[in-house]
């Protein structure tokens, strides 16, 4: 069992910037709360390999240590956790240059992908308070439709009832590498690897709507 007391024992500021980072999974939660997450709940769905008691047992470290604060339901990261944000990005971007291949089979989790894609559109192109889109993946049965009223995104796996207004077809893979930003869109989209149906007027429309991932 891990013993956050136990660290490297060196006075060195990466030593002791590790002693409370460098644990497994600290680095993602944070990750989520850099890019908008801000309830428990939504902190699990977007890190489904983690238990809810670590994760539980992480935002509290995070809290004893001045990176986040609670307020009511929400962990607002603190300014001693913002400051993180760039550091993040940093090596995001030293990933993306250095270690970002193709996908393996294991990292390709549909409903995580549509879970992230959730929190990243801009509607306000769109008419009406709500807008629908459908997801659908041409290597995986599982439906999705994405939801926003007002503004306000939710993920359902079961039809909600609304007409749809685009549907957003592809291979889990690509659309992956879509939302990373190591396919561009137009490339996909003309290749036929991803396929936007629906009225014209909205799916031109769709390059705006798909803010893609604050990492891509």
């Amino acid at each position: 069992m891990e013993d956050p007391a136990i660290g490297y024992g060196q006075y060195c500021p990466i030593s002791r910037a590790l002693d409370l980072l460098g644990e497994r999974w600290s680095l993602l939660i944070l990750r989520d709360l850099c890019t908008g997450t801000t309830r428990f709940n939504d902190l699990a769905r977007g890190l489904p390999g983690l238990s809810r008691s670590l994760l539980t047992k992480r935002l509290r470290r995070f809290e004893k240590a001045g990176l986040v604060e609670k307020m009511g339901s929400r962990y607002l990261l603190t300014e001693a956790g913002r400051e993180l944000e760039p550091i993040l990005f940093g090596l995001g971007a030293w990933g993306a240059r250095w270690t970002f291949g193709d996908p393996m089979p294991e990292e390709l989790d549909p409903d995580l992908l549509v879970w992230w894609m959730h929190t990243r559109l801009d509607t306000s192109a769109f008419p009406g308070k709500r807008q629908v889109f459908g997801v659908r993946f041409t290597d995986d049965p599982k439906r999705y439709w994405i939801v926003v009223e007002s503004g306000d995104a939710s993920v359902c796996d079961t039809d909600p009832g609304f007409p749809v207004d685009v549907t957003i077809t592809s291979d889990v893979g690509t659309l992956y590498q879509v939302w990373l930003g190591r396919i561009p869109l137009h490339h996909a989209l003309r290749t036929g690897r991803v396929e936007f149906f629906g009225p014209t007027a909205l799916t031109r429309h769709m390059g705006t709507v798909l803010k893609l991932s604050p990492v891509a």
